[in-house]
């Protein structure tokens, strides 16, 4: 026996009921569950007769449960489950009205075992504009009202790199442990003075920089003459007169809208926090900001209330966020860069670099997605010296993904589709490690665009 219970809005009221059914049988719309009427629980005043017929199911697909990936479905205690339902209503003698229940609807992609879910459209607002621009102001408020100490932990460990180490120890040491990115202290000064990069192991790593710094160099000069060395190369005709910029950073009193636009202006990945006052430590670093940290916030705050923020639900095909392919006819700021399996690795990095990016998708001949390459991968070469024993013209970006996945494993490549909705998308980007999720269509898997937790915050500040 199935036992269900069902409210919904009635009149500016809550009406519900509840009821069993055993059996099944057959009618016009297909199997349904058993029918029957009932009068329960209404407001006063009102008498209501209810006919309604319901199916609930489940497939289960080489040992796991799935769902109708055409039809809406809930949740019960045991996941989730096709659900339809078809309610008739009899008014004070009135003539029946049909409701159907809509609900989200989720298409399973059975290859990766990843859910793609859509929701139903929204109806086209006649002032989209407007909708978005209070959207904003009340992302705005939420991120102004808050600090830095609403994202960083309260115990958390962070590595720093003295300056002096040799590029080649300092390579080896970021990707022991898994970093992008470090933050590099100048003892002289005692302070955070500099960021290393990937971006710096690639440049590095191309052909046109080795006289700059030889493979052979390595292992002795150190990082900071590593960062002279590059600016002295890359400075353009007037060296002499260029110096290093100071260290973007932020101040822990600062609000996390101030604190993700230094991010999204300065086009880098984190900035490092700054104390307002030294403690016994002596260090001023208190941690790092990062978009991922500030979203995962941001997204908490907003699912309190989402029946207050309806954009929520509109499919992100109608939202001006993203970088998208020609071919869908959306209007993007930049170009979506694609790259190729039999492509030169170099060739790629230097799209990446070039476009300020961290990522592009590797797509096969016919054009649909393989994986994605970032910069951060790069770091793989960095173990047991592969990157001394490759010529990098000569490495194809299917090369470099085999060595990735050889370091690395394979890992899940994260992606939506243009009819999921931006609370989907930003609950996908607020999870740990997903930087971004590449735009595919669902059956031949072929790239329409990609989506950033840049190109995320972006939208939500304006």
């Amino acid at each position: 026996m199935v036992h269900r219970r069902f409210s919904w809005p009635f009149g500016g009221q809550r009406a519900s009921f509840c009821g069993s059914f055993t059996g099944w049988r057959e009618c016009p719309m297909g199997l349904v569950g058993t029918e029957f009427q009932v009068v329960f629980d209404l407001p006063p005043g009102l008498y209501q007769m209810w006919s309604f017929g319901s199916i609930q199911y489940r497939f289960l697909v080489d040992g796991v449960w799935r769902c109708d990936d055409t039809k809406p479905v809930v949740r019960d205690e045991y996941g989730l489950i096709s659900n339809e339902m078809l309610v008739t209503l009899v008014e004070n003698n009135t003539h029946p009205a049909v409701q159907l229940e809509q609900s989200p609807v989720r298409r399973m992609n059975l290859d990766e075992g990843t859910i793609l879910t859509t929701m139903p459209p929204e109806p086209p607002s006649r002032n989209s504009g407007m909708q978005i621009a209070v959207f904003r102001h009340r992302v705005s408020e939420i991120l102004l009202h808050n600090t830095i100490y609403d994202v960083v932990p309260v115990s958390s460990k962070i590595a720093i790199l003295d300056a002096r180490l040799p590029v080649k120890q300092a390579f080896h040491i970021m990707h022991d442990e898994g970093l992008a990115l470090v933050p590099l202290w100048d003892d002289g000064q005692g302070t955070v003075t500099g960021m290393l990069t990937a971006s710096d192991f690639v440049l590095i790593l191309r052909k046109r920089n080795i006289r700059v710094l030889g493979h052979e160099e390595l292992e002795m000069h150190s990082v900071s003459a590593w960062k002279e060395a590059k600016l002295q190369y890359y400075g353009g005709a007037d060296v002499a007169g260029m110096q290093r910029r100071p260290l973007v950073h932020v101040k822990d009193s600062d609000n996390l809208r101030d604190v993700a636009l230094t991010i999204i202006q300065n086009e880098i990945s984190s900035v490092p926090i700054f104390k307002s006052s030294t403690d016994i430590s002596g260090i001023p670093l208190l941690n790092l900001a990062t978009l991922p940290g500030i979203l995962k916030f941001l997204c908490s705050k907003l699912q309190e209330q989402p029946e207050g923020y309806p954009i929520l639900r509109n499919q992100i095909s109608s939202i001006p966020i993203g970088t998208w392919s020609q071919h869908t006819g959306r209007a993007s700021t930049r170009q979506l860069r694609t790259s190729g399996l039999s492509a030169p690795l170099i060739t790629c990095l230097d799209f990446l670099l070039e476009d300020r990016i961290s990522s592009i998708p590797i797509v096969a001949d016919n054009g649909s997605l393989v994986d994605v390459y970032s910069l951060s991968d790069i770091m793989a070469l960095a173990k047991n010296d592969v990157y001394a024993c490759i010529e990098l013209e000569q490495l194809t970006v299917e090369n470099a993904l085999e060595l990735q996945y050889q370091v690395n494993g394979r890992r899940q490549c994260h992606t939506c589709l243009s009819t999921s909705t931006l609370l989907e998308v930003l609950d996908q980007l607020s999870v740990p490690g997903v930087r971004r999720l590449v735009v595919i269509e669902p059956m031949t898997r072929f790239v329409q665009g990609i989506i950033s937790l840049r190109d995320a915050i972006t939208f939500l500040l304006g």
